[in-house]
């Protein structure tokens, strides 16, 4: 046996990767940067991929089950993590998969029917929620999950709605670099547009509520339920972690007449939320001239340069950071 590397791989090498992964019931992902191949006789017999701070796409085949391959596949995805200076790490596979994972010191997260996410810090999650900023539990304390991709004023309006409602509200932006905007960007403009409200916290979110741009779903088939299935582990590692470390008892969301997915996700966070004691309250969307405010449309405002109409959307903060940034 011998171990072969890809960063990625590509041509017959990644073909040949996608044809072992498709009998294993498995779908190769495009965001992967890194692959080890275990082979014998030329032919891949396990497998695995990392993604950032993701372990993804870990096969073995049939045969060579019961060898300690998924052992040294996850070893050799560590030492590329390490070289990275990629200390945390998660991976998401089948709930079947739990006591294999287990046993290579990797610790549940969050579980539903069809996906289980794991990370390689025991007790990684409670920490986290443990150490955010708390000022108080008691009274109403609320909460609102957004990207802020950028900061508009349909997200203030929201904000400040709910800041009126609630003695406490936590807001956390979500910390994946995946969006137009930097995630570093994205909470510094939060924090600046709701510094006059006293009664909000501003987070990141960490590792732990999920987007759809790291959800793994190479390992669902059914592509229609991938949706779903995130939503249903977004919302159990709310319910689970989150909302009792800090006695959040209100979740509030926009309503979403741009995206389907969003709207869907948004439905699914009104049935869940209420079984754990948790209103989900949906504020209208703020409109101008009929239109919704939303990040899209400060996107499509900026790459057509159109800065007068930027004003109209935005807050302050955000508007002298994009006129500083992209304006020329």
């Amino acid at each position: 046996m011998e171990i072969e590397y890809g960063r990625p791989f590509s041509k017959g090498k990644l073909s040949a990767l996608k044809d072992f992964l498709e009998k294993s019931g498995l779908d190769y992902e495009p965001a992967i940067e890194f692959t080890v191949n275990v082979m014998q006789d030329g032919e891949i017999i396990a497998t695995g991929s990392l993604d950032n701070n993701i372990l993804k796409c870990i096969a073995v085949s049939e045969a060579h089950q019961g060898e300690g391959l998924t052992a040294t596949i996850v070893t050799e995805l560590q030492k590329e993590a390490f070289f990275r200076n990629l200390r945390h790490l998660f991976l998401y596979t089948k709930p079947k998969n739990i006591a294999m994972f287990e046993s290579l010191f990797f610790y549940p997260v969050a579980q539903t029917a069809d996906a289980l996410l794991m990370e390689n810090e025991r007790n990684g999650i409670r920490n986290y929620v443990a150490a955010l900023d708390c000022p108080t539990k008691e009274g109403v304390i609320g909460a609102i999950v957004a990207n802020c991709n950028p900061f508009t004023l349909g997200h203030r309006y929201l904000i400040e709605t709910a800041a009126r409602e609630c003695d406490w509200l936590h807001v956390f932006i979500l910390s994946e670099d995946r969006s137009a905007f930097s995630a570093r960007t994205r909470l510094e403009l939060a924090k600046e547009s709701t510094k006059d409200l006293p009664n909000v916290t501003i987070h990141q979110t960490g590792d732990y509520l999920i987007s759809y741009a790291t959800f793994p779903k190479y390992f669902i088939k059914d592509i229609t339920n991938v949706s779903d299935i995130q939503c249903q582990l977004d919302i159990e590692i709310f319910q689970k972690h989150f909302a009792p470390a800090l006695n959040i008892t209100r979740r509030y969301i926009g309503t979403e007449p741009l995206s389907p997915v969003t709207n869907a996700y948004n439905q699914q966070l009104k049935r869940e939320l209420p079984k754990s004691g948790i209103q989900v309250l949906e504020i209208p969307r703020i409109e101008i001239s009929g239109i919704p405010v939303s990040a899209s449309a400060v996107r499509a405002a900026l790459e057509s340069g159109d800065f007068e109409g930027l004003k109209k959307l935005v807050p302050p903060a955000t508007y002298e950071y994009l006129l500083n940034a992209y304006k020329k």
